[in-house]
């Protein structure tokens, strides 16, 4: 049996900007991971989660071609991830077979809440790299991101692909989305392989070390937003106020790119001025565009810990799900920690995970 993990990930800054091509975000990789393994099997395929056993998916081959039995799944990352990694196994002279997947998640809760950790980025990347473990196809992170994000971009349609960097990389990155018009061109004229060997555009992915005094802390507000519906209704108000949005796009690559080197200068105070600095930048945008991005109790989260010596911020597209708060390692965090439960904040014992090169 063959068995691939790829955690999930936290936005710590540079949210709704990073979805436009070659501007900056912040993104860290957690210790929570999905899980994929792979079995051979002689006749018949099949698709299992744990999180989601009423809705296991069996298939067979007709040619090269995946087969369902039945065709109302909830697996369509999975699905696409498996076809966009065999059209590459193909490309490479292997012969596809028969296999049984399982996936099992840590990034939800035991009761199925949504932290918004990534967990469909997360299971995209796990299964291709179970495919290519299965097919003994060796791939590099930088293709290994690539043929990740192709496989993701043909499911969600939008979104920067930062999630996908990283499940990929882990740790701490600087990640700049590449040009996905390109993209969507050279599928037309390129093979897999080819797509994979080439320099993107503007696609930037950058390891970070943090400072060794800072503490991230991340607090759930318990309400689970959709990533995609709210990049969708950005997008519309985009149009719309074109001026204000490109002063929110300059605005957050120099506050992102003060925070990188930050990062780089190992400058708590630096990192912390700027996820306050991105936090207003975020509020801007909420109200030209009327988008609800830090709701009541992000507020709450936010304002407790920069009360207690912190930055904080909201975490992905907002609208619920996670806040981040950067502070002093030498703080007392249980302290901040017991603030934000009597409002309601659950503080997840969540640490960064460290891809090792």
């Amino acid at each position: 049996m063959i068995t691939a993990q790829a955690p999930g990930k936290l936005y710590i800054a540079g949210e709704y900007a990073v979805v436009e091509t070659g501007l900056p975000a912040v993104i860290v990789a957690l210790n929570q991971f999905v899980t994929v393994s792979i079995e051979k099997s002689a006749d018949y395929g099949s698709i299992m989660s744990k999180q989601y056993q009423e809705n296991s998916l069996y298939w067979s081959r007709q040619g090269d071609e995946m087969v369902f039995d039945n065709r109302d799944n909830p697996f369509h990352y999975i699905l696409s991830a498996i076809r966009l990694t065999e059209k590459y196994a193909l490309e490479a002279g292997k012969r596809l077979s028969l296999y049984h997947l399982r996936i099992n998640s840590e990034l939800d809760s035991a009761d199925g809440k949504k932290y918004g950790l990534g967990s469909s980025a997360a299971v995209t990347v796990a299964t291709i790299k179970a495919l290519l473990a299965y097919y003994e196809l060796p791939l590099s992170k930088d293709k290994l991101y690539k043929l990740a994000a192709i496989a993701h971009l043909d499911v969600q349609g939008n979104g920067s692909l930062g999630d996908i960097a990283a499940s990929v990389y882990g740790g701490w990155i600087a990640y700049q989305a590449f040009d996905r018009d390109w993209l969507q061109a050279i599928r037309r004229e390129s093979s897999l392989t080819e797509l994979l060997a080439l320099e993107w555009p503007q696609l930037n992915i950058e390891l970070l070390t943090p400072p060794a005094n800072l503490q991230l802390m991340i607090g759930w507000t318990g309400s689970p937003a959709s990533t995609s519906q709210l990049v969708d209704r950005i997008t519309i108000a985009k149009a719309k106020k074109r001026a204000d949005y490109q002063n929110f796009l300059e605005q957050s690559a120099a506050c992102l790119q003060t925070m990188i080197n930050g990062f780089k200068q190992k400058n708590l105070a630096v990192i912390q001025a700027q996820i306050k600095r991105n936090r207003e930048l975020l509020q801007q945008l909420s109200d030209f565009s009327q988008v609800s991005i830090e709701t009541p109790l992000l507020r709450k989260m936010c304002d407790l810990a920069e009360e207690f010596g912190g930055a904080a911020k909201s975490s992905g597209a907002g609208g619920g799900d996670c806040g981040i708060a950067i502070l002093d390692a030498a703080l007392p965090t249980h302290q901040l920690a017991a603030d934000w439960e009597q409002n309601g904040i659950e503080r997840l014992a969540l640490a960064v995970h460290n891809v090792t090169l």
